[in-house]
């Protein structure tokens, strides 16, 4: 069984020693996304709306090169670093992730480049 690891210039390019995301065994494993502007490589939006629609624009065209979507994730973990934006969160989240995967959320202190918002997902193909 090979992993195969997935690019796509349709999302930001990795900020570390780490990949987009691999697939292998029929399941797509991405790496945290961040509001990251995918041509300019900085933050997009101040509100947790602006960055989580960004993160979630990142997390589809990483599914997508994949060749799956959001709606056949099996779980996600989620990062904020303020708890106190839980709703508006899940607001944009669920406009993505329709299959209500399984799903994790924490609070965290910080975050890459400032950003209030990360997410991973795992989805089937």
């Amino acid at each position: 069984m090979e992993a195969k690891k997935i690019h796509t210039e349709k999302a930001p390019a990795a900020v570390g020693p780490y990949s987009q995301a691999f697939v292998i065994n029929g399941m797509v494993y991405t790496s945290g996304q961040i509001a990251l502007d995918p041509v300019s490589g900085e933050l997009v939006g101040k509100t947790i709306e602006e960055q989580a629609e960004q993160v979630m624009k990142n997390l589809s065209a990483i599914l997508e090169e994949a060749g799956t979507k959001p709606e056949n994730a099996v779980k996600t973990l989620c990062f904020l670093t303020d708890m106190n934006d839980f709703s508006a969160f899940n607001e944009v989240y669920a406009r993505y992730f329709t299959g209500k995967p399984a799903r994790s959320c924490v609070g965290v202190a910080t975050l890459p480049k400032g950003a209030i918002c990360e997410v991973e997902v795992i989805a089937a193909l």
